[in-house]
């Protein structure tokens, strides 16, 4: 019973909250009963504070286990923000730094210390955590540890000796927001979780817009796409090293306040560059897969991929960085035929499997070439993004969100058993030896140099398929490849192969029907309608008093984010400030009814707020 007080008292004292979100309290509660507990919640969703809400309740010190430094100082910024003392040790501190937060934590300083998984088993931590008395060990992001997972890190195998070695067995919980069910499974057998509570909140983010564009020049439509969404944060990722550059360099000569992160940048400039997207200098971020792991920030109102991922893990993970404040966010895919050979070419590629043997490093590629496939069939799929999306993590529902590019299309059923017909059969007489590109040329009785050298100019289905459209013969090819009738090779040339289940066409027993979008919803999708309002989600339903209003407080945010040295959106969310306009509080008992305002940062900024607010009342 009075455990039940303190968790509902330090969720409204330091974070603000009223209410718990979905799944949260039932994990909080395994872990104050002492449990093992195991949470799978997606981006967003709030699942640190399932571990940290308990370790400010326990006695004894929380280690939470991150995989990567920007994680842990986004998250320790924010607790020391809210009033809750707690630090990090990783490489990024000096010696003298990390001896001097060691000793505060054996003076009983912090009850949450975040650990790099390599720190674990170093002798001066050891001698600490096994002469501290540790309440709870928090893994984040647990998927690490599966080498079946999407971003495996051999460190994260550590945690099971590390615990072991501990004169005591602590609580141990493990989250993460992206993991199959054999992932899942692989997490609480390797962490050897015991009898855990486990528990999904599901995979969907329904604040989140889908799309999936194949554009003739990617560059012209990204430049479109930022030129709607002026002054708004959001985050576009590229494949290469090469083509982050590229982009961004062109981004900055149209003017638009961007800037890039990727692996061959120093460490100084990948710091530099990410603290001024944080903090809104430039909030465009131009980034490989290797930014945005640990980045909480909440008003990134887009993910724009100018190439399509290698994974669906990899895609939900990086696209759920927007609209982590639940307000309305976009997710727009990029897909262009190269990304797939670029991709297969890192899979065959790969350094990060050269600890494991040869037959398991075989069987992780083939994991990952299958991965690939899904991922490209998402990119394909005429059904919902958001229903695919979810039956890949294990999830059923409706095959209709009405918020994706698929559902807000309309769609009429097509027979299109001719023209698989023609290009079945056009694959069989070429003996299997082309990829898409040629064999769709074939059938459309193209002229060029490519298909004379081939000579398939002289096979039977040359022209056959003439008065079809391109466009038209390459939905149907992907479609043929989503539903298993052909498949293709997984090397840089991509060839088409037959499967079993063609011969069906062949012989003509079997009826093709597939969904094709009717051409006059094909171009109208293309423009959504625009916002009431730039800048800022949430705000379109706001009157134009309080969208000034709005205006005030960001500008008073983003001066005592400057005072303060901390990213604007730690000092108040877009979603909180809009909360006040519309409650429009005049003291202190109606500042604290605002969602995430909470006892701490209402003493540190509350009345400076209060002040603006009266202040415009009255005008």
């Amino acid at each position: 019973m009075e455990n039940t007080w303190k968790k509902r008292q330090i969720l409204k004292q330091y974070f603000g909250y009223d209410d718990f979100r979905e799944g949260q309290e039932v994990l909080i509660d395994s872990i104050l009963n002492g449990r093992d507990t195991f949470g799978i919640m997606p981006t967003g969703a709030g699942k640190s504070l399932c571990f940290q809400i308990p370790a400010l309740i326990f006695d004894g010190i929380t280690i939470v286990i991150s995989p990567l430094i920007s994680l842990m100082k986004d998250q320790v910024g924010a607790l020391n923000q809210a009033g809750i003392h707690a630090a990090y040790l990783n490489s990024s501190l000096s010696t003298n730094q990390y001896f001097k937060a060691l000793q505060f934590a054996r003076e009983g300083r912090y009850p949450i210390i975040y650990v790099a998984p390599e720190r674990l088993l170093t002798d001066s931590f050891l001698d600490f955590a096994c002469h501290a008395k540790i309440a709870m060990v928090a893994v984040d992001e647990a998927h690490c540890v599966s080498q079946w997972g999407q971003d495996f890190r051999p460190s994260y195998l550590k945690i099971m000796e590390f615990i072991e070695r501990l004169p005591y067995r602590p609580v141990v919980s493990a989250f993460t927001a992206s993991a199959t069910k054999e992932v899942r499974e692989d997490i609480v057998d390797i962490l050897m979780l015991q009898d855990p509570t486990v528990m999904s909140t599901g995979f969907d983010r329904p604040n989140l817009y889908f799309e999936v564009q194949a554009p003739k020049n990617k560059y012209k439509a990204l430049l479109d796409y930022l030129g709607k969404h002026t002054g708004e944060s959001g985050i576009i990722y590229c494949l290469t090293r090469k083509q982050v550059e590229e982009v961004c360099g062109s981004l900055i000569k149209e003017g638009i306040p961007a800037t890039r992160y990727h692996a061959g940048l120093s460490d100084g400039e990948r710091k530099n560059n990410q603290d001024d997207f944080i903090y809104d200098r430039a909030p465009v971020m131009v980034a490989t897969n290797a930014f945005g792991m640990g980045i909480d920030k909440s008003n990134v109102r887009y993910v724009v991929h100018y190439n399509m991922p290698k994974n669906m893990e990899s895609y939900y993970q990086e696209a759920g960085r927007a609209g982590r404040d639940g307000e309305p966010a976009e997710c727009i895919l990029y897909y262009g035929g190269q990304d797939v050979v670029m991709n297969q070419f890192f899979i065959e590629n790969n350094q990060d499997n050269e600890e494991l043997d040869d037959i398991t490093r075989q069987l992780v590629r083939e994991r990952d070439h299958e991965r690939l496939r899904k991922m490209t069939f998402y990119c394909f799929t005429n059904e919902c993004l958001r229903d695919y999306m979810l039956r890949y993590f294990g999830e059923y529902g409706g095959n209709y969100c009405g918020n994706c590019s698929n559902c807000m299309t309309q769609f009429e059923e097509a027979d299109v058993t001719d023209i698989a017909a023609a290009l079945t059969g056009c694959v069989r007489e070429a003996g299997q030896r082309y990829g898409t590109n040629v064999l769709i040329d074939t059938v459309h009785g193209a002229n060029t140099a490519k298909i004379r050298q081939y000579r398939m100019d002289r096979n039977s289905y040359y022209g056959s398929l003439s008065k079809v459209p391109v466009y038209k013969l390459r939905q149907v090819m992907n479609h043929l490849l989503v539903e298993g009738y052909i498949r293709l090779t997984n090397d840089e040339y991509m060839l088409v192969k037959l499967t079993e289940k063609a011969r069906g066409i062949l012989k003509g027993e079997t009826v093709l029907v597939m969904k094709m979008a009717k051409e006059q919803e094909k171009k109208s999708k293309e423009k959504k309608p625009e916002k009431t309002k730039k800048g800022a989600a949430g705000t379109g339903d706001l009157k134009e008093e309080e969208l000034q209003l709005f205006e005030k407080l960001r500008m008073l945010r983003t001066e005592i984010a400057r005072e303060e040295k901390v990213p604007p959106y730690i000092v108040f969310s877009d979603k909180t400030l809009i909360h006040m306009c519309i409650l429009k509080p005049k003291t202190k008992a109606e500042m604290l009814k605002v969602s995430g305002v909470g006892e701490f940062k209402y003493e540190k900024y509350g009345e400076r707020f209060l002040e603006v607010i009266v202040h415009r009342s009255a005008q």
